[in-house]
């Protein structure tokens, strides 16, 4: 009958090396998802804008539902809203005559601005040719 590797110490030696290279192995895989995590709040810091909004500015709202059944023409702002109150840290009340008035994210929202209709408007009458 052969023999089996029946020695207690050289087996308890190799199972311990065994741990010691899975947690090294587990701790570089959480080095990684770390700097990884970084890079990422990085860029995406970097790529929002900083938007600042006065009480009384009239803003449009994104939808963001509307991209599950988009419209090939449909716009995906709403609006005009007008702003309540500003909170810290970007939340914005927001008010509309129908919609009445609740909180969003000021990363939803962009600026609405009126077309001035006082502005002179130039016509020119054109003559039927003959």
């Amino acid at each position: 009958m052969k023999l089996l590797n029946f020695d207690l110490r050289v087996a308890g030696e190799k199972r311990l090396l065994q741990l010691h290279e899975m947690e090294e192995f587990r701790n570089n895989a959480c080095e990684n998802a770390k700097i990884y995590k970084e890079r990422t709040k990085a860029w995406h810091d970097k790529h929002i804008l900083k938007r600042e909004f006065r009480v009384g500015q009239k803003v449009l709202l994104y939808n963001s539902r509307l991209r599950l059944f988009p419209g090939k023409l449909k716009s995906r702002w709403s609006g005009p809203f007008i702003v309540n109150r500003v909170f810290p840290y970007g939340a914005i009340e927001v008010t509309h005559e129908t919609k009445g008035t609740f909180k969003v994210n000021g990363q939803r929202l962009k600026p609405y601005f009126e077309e001035e209709s006082n502005k002179e408007k130039d016509s020119l009458e054109l003559q039927t040719p003959e």
